[in-house]
């Protein structure tokens, strides 16, 4: 890089605003070079701090700290409350006129994944800038990581359930076949007994009385290895994690998890959803409720029929319906359906797998929000079903909120920065 001393900080002032990450450039004394767009949204600073070019560091720490959870605003709040790495004796002067010596070497590269108050976490990396051996500044670098980490603590709340449904399955499976394959062993076992020439013969009727026997105990032998399956769906207990949720994303994030299978249903699938205030809920747990809604609403509908998805905020929270032109649900069954292992005589009649665990397992998701799951329809059969959720804004009683401002304020400003 040739040129002026100012045409040279113009250039690192561009190249801060072409970096992808928030991003602060200062010298050797802790004075600032530059500061992109993204690391004054980030931050909150318009208006709060001086980011001029010359203007000391140690105000832009503060106003930064100001948004660090508690327990991290003192650590972490300006360098020197960082641990440094031990300074290296100072190589001794050349000759005169000869160039002076370097300057004791900084630490190669310092990060820390820092908590916010408002319940962002942001990944922050400090770079020295180094020229043949010589400190010339340093350039602070942050990153929103909070998706990154709900996705990590989601992945790792599944695996602990998914140990557990293990656990559970083992000792049901063990119970269940004590319990029940032993007598239907027994069952089986006289049907042959009688079946066989050599016990007598019998006659026609009597033979159809013990094929039937026999086909029924074969199919109760079927339903516990379905049984087994089923139990294991539900049987671990649904950890919560709530955070401020946009709806209008998690909706767009369903329905394109679902593409294919809506696509391989051949079904048109529509969505409307409306802006509105945040939602304090369980982004990870909600997104699998829409899934199965949808993928149930793939499955009941012939094929070159209807989904549609649509959303609007009310005077209390959001109603989300997933409504299709599929097999319906009988009036009779529209409580029904909800509960573990029943299924409407319509599904099972009609071929559709399933174990009915679902639709109950999502009712459950959506109470542990303060919220409400029904199904309607028209009382005829095989003119669709309409799946409403209604979702109070605030979550369920008893659940704390993270400070950092109104429902909205946070994802808002995070969508801003992330499109700089």
């Amino acid at each position: 890089m040739t040129g002026t001393p100012c045409d040279d900080r113009a250039r690192l002032v561009a190249l801060l605003h072409a970096l992808p990450l928030a991003a602060v450039l200062v010298d050797v004394d802790d004075r600032v070079v530059g500061a992109n767009e993204r690391f004054v949204r980030l931050f909150h600073l318009a208006g709060r701090v001086d980011l001029t070019p010359g203007a000391p560091l140690g105000p832009i720490h503060d106003a930064v700290a100001e948004l660090y959870a508690p327990p991290y605003r003192e650590r972490y709040a300006r360098p020197h409350a960082e641990p440094e790495a031990p300074a290296a004796p100072a190589a001794p002067a050349g000759p005169a006129g000869s160039e002076p010596a370097a300057d004791p070497p900084r630490p190669l590269h310092r990060a820390a994944d820092i908590p916010l108050a408002d319940g962002r976490t942001i990944r922050r990396r400090l770079e020295p800038i180094r020229q043949q051996g010589r400190v010339l500044g340093t350039l602070w670098t942050a990153q929103d990581i909070t998706a990154n980490k709900r996705a990590e603590r989601d992945l790792e709340r599944d695996n602990r359930a998914l140990s557990e449904l293990i656990r559970h399955r083992s000792a049901f499976a063990a119970a269940a076949s004590h319990e029940l394959r032993t007598p239907l062993a027994a069952i089986l076992s006289f049907c042959e007994l009688l079946a066989d020439p050599a016990s007598g013969e019998l006659t026609g009727e009597q033979r159809e009385f013990l094929a039937a026997v026999r086909r029924n105990a074969e199919r109760m032998h079927a339903q516990i290895r379905d049984l087994f399956a089923a139990t294991t769906s539900s049987s671990a207990q649904l950890q919560m994690e709530y955070g401020w949720v946009r709806v209008p994303q998690l909706l767009e994030r369903a329905v394109l998890d679902r593409s294919a299978a809506l696509a391989e249903a051949a079904v048109f699938t529509s969505l409307t959803c409306a802006d509105g205030p945040e939602l304090w809920a369980d982004e990870h747990r909600l997104h699998a409720v829409l899934a199965n809604l949808l993928e149930n609403a793939a499955k009941f509908t012939p094929r070159g029929g209807s989904v549609s998805l649509t959303a609007g905020p009310g005077p209390t929270g959001w109603r989300i319906e997933v409504a299709d032109t599929g097999i319906g649900v009988p009036a009779a069954y529209r409580e029904e359906v909800f509960t573990g292992f029943v299924r409407a005589p319509n599904a099972l009649h009609g071929g559709y797998p399933g174990t009915g665990i679902g639709l109950a397992v999502s009712r459950d998701v959506v109470r542990l929000h303060g919220g409400t799951l029904t199904v309607s329809g028209q009382e005829q059969e095989g003119t669709g079903a309409v799946f409403a959720i209604h979702l109070p804004y605030a979550g369920p009683p008893g659940i704390g909120h993270p400070t950092g401002g109104p429902p909205g304020a946070v994802a808002a400003e995070t969508a801003r920065g992330g499109a700089a």
